[in-house]
């Protein structure tokens, strides 16, 4: 699988295979060490998903890389904003912040605590 990543303006293309990651860009000598890196590989922008919507504007949101998740951050019902983070999902031994696309209020949420989940797994939708 591979992954766009943005660090200090610049985008490396990084691919993980079987629990190795690699990065395949240029990687700039006056860069901190590899740290930073790790710390920029969040969950990309999940795109609208095709989980059951309850009307035209729902957005339910999928899970970007397969992993587990640690916490469930909102209730159904609950008013959220846009960017408020929604689930923790730990990936590659990192937590990732799954966010709101838009304001509105938690429809259905599709997963718990201590689940494991794929790539393109339903996670939560937003109404």
């Amino acid at each position: 699988m591979i992954y766009k990543v943005s660090l200090n303006g610049k985008i490396y293309e990084v691919e993980v295979e079987k629990g190795e990651a690699c990065i395949q860009a240029e990687y700039d000598a006056a860069a901190p060490s590899a740290a930073p890196v790790a710390a920029a590989v969040q969950a990309p922008a999940a795109a609208p998903a095709a989980a059951p919507a309850a009307t035209g504007s729902a957005a339910a949101i999928n899970a970007p890389m397969p992993g587990n998740i640690n916490a469930v951050k909102v209730t159904t019902g609950q008013a959220v904003k846009k960017g408020d983070v929604l689930i923790i999902l730990e990936a590659m031994k990192m937590e990732n912040e799954i966010v709101a696309p838009k304001d509105g209020k938690v429809g259905q949420i599709y997963v718990q605590k201590g689940a494991t989940v794929e790539t393109g797994a339903p996670l939560i939708e937003v109404l």
